[in-house]
Order: C-alpha cells, then structure tokens, then sequence
C-alpha cells in the first residue's frame, strides 16, 4: 500500500486527520511550564495538548523521545507528563524501522544536526504526523516534514 503524504502541517491539521509528533523540548515546556525571556513556552504546550484533547487528535512518540525525557526525569515522571494525553486514549507509541535509522543517519552527518531531530522529522513524515518542535535544527529538515511551534497550531 502507497502511503499518503500531505503537503502542509495545515493540510495535516483537520480534527478528523490530526497526528502530532511532539519534539522532547516541548514536553518539557509543558511539564517545567518552561519560559524565555518573554514569551509563556509551557503555557502554549499546554494549550496545545487541550486542543488536541479537545479534537481527540493522537500524539505520537517513540522509544527515543523516552529515552531524551530520561537525562531529565524519572520514568514516574515521564508517565505523569504523558498522562495529559495518554489518560484520554490519545498517545501511540511509533516503531522506528531500519531504513528510518539509516536515512536519520544519513541526514545527521549531510546537515550536521542531532540524530534524534533527523530522526523525528522522519517518524513524523512516515506517521503522516504534524511535527510540534522549537528548535531552528527542523527549519534545515523542512524537506522531510515542517514542523511547528505550538503557538501556531492553538
């Protein structure tokens, strides 16, 4: 079977189609209600993750966003930050294959970016799956996926 791409997170982001891949730094936005200098970061994950409860959209993660949450937080902690979606029936957990490691492997040393962001972008793209993340390295991906902050999608 082909798999159906979208061209756009907007494209992606009707209620009866929504899939969001949330990068592992705005999980921690939302459980350390994290700010910068001026603007609310945790304040507008939060406001997200009801939006996506509210339109019972999916999140997705996989093992690697566990194992990124875990240089900060216990596994206890890690079920309670998942438990805004997951005590609603909306968190899937996504398998990573071989050709996705190899083609994160490939991109990581072509662009000079984390393993993990690559690989994201990839997961996101393959799960048909808008990707939620701040950090600049996804704006070098934007071929794979474009991602989006969260402020964007609320």
């Amino acid at each position: 079977m082909q798999k159906m791409y979208f061209r756009t997170a907007q494209d992606l982001a009707s209620p009866r189609l929504a899939r969001y891949y949330i990068d592992t730094s705005i999980w921690r936005d939302f459980y350390e209600n994290r700010t910068d200098r001026f603007r609310p970061l945790g304040e507008w994950a939060f406001e997200l993750f009801k939006k996506i409860i509210r339109e019972k959209s999916v999140v997705l993660y996989s093992d690697r966003v566990i194992e990124e949450l875990l240089d900060y937080f216990s596994m206890e902690e890690i079920k309670r930050i998942f438990s805004i979606v997951a005590d609603n029936g909306l968190l899937e957990e996504v398998e990573i294959n071989q050709n996705q490691r190899e083609e994160a492997g490939v991109l990581c040393n072509r662009l000079k970016i984390p393993f993990n962001d690559c690989l994201f972008a990839i997961l996101a793209r393959d799960n048909m799956a808008i990707m939620v993340a701040r950090d600049h390295h996804f704006e070098l991906l934007a071929d794979i996926t474009e991602a989006k902050k969260p402020e964007e999608l609320i």
